[in-house]
């Protein structure tokens, strides 16, 4: 689960970058600032996975990720779409984490067996 929500957020880090290129000529000093603040976070909050805490500040950041098309359009759109994969990221995450599980506790309970 962490390694797919951290490539999310890594991607949205470098979606942000090319948001802020976009951005340069229209928005606002304040509006480039909160953007690269945004990006700065997406990564910190990668390496944060490894708390719950980490997942609650990158759901957070998807948000602001959305809110961003407030500057750039197109940003409501590929905001909405990295949601839609930071949650499946999370989803998917979990049944991987829960299958992986059952095949230890079944490989543990076969050599359990077999002396």
């Amino acid at each position: 689960m962490r390694v797919m929500a951290a490539a999310v957020l890594s991607m949205e880090s470098i979606l942000m970058g090319f948001a802020l290129l976009i951005a340069k000529d229209s928005a606002t000093t304040t509006a480039l600032w909160l953007g690269a603040g945004l990006a700065i976070l997406l990564l910190l909050c990668a390496g944060m996975l490894k708390r719950n805490s980490g997942y609650v500040l990158g759901s957070i950041l998807q948000l602001c990720l959305v809110l961003y098309g407030q500057v750039i359009t197109l940003m409501y759109y590929l905001g909405g779409l990295f949601l839609v994969l930071w949650v499946l990221a999370i989803l998917l995450g979990r049944r991987g984490e829960a299958i992986k599980a059952r095949l230890i506790a079944q490989q543990d309970e076969d050599g359990a067996k077999e002396p």
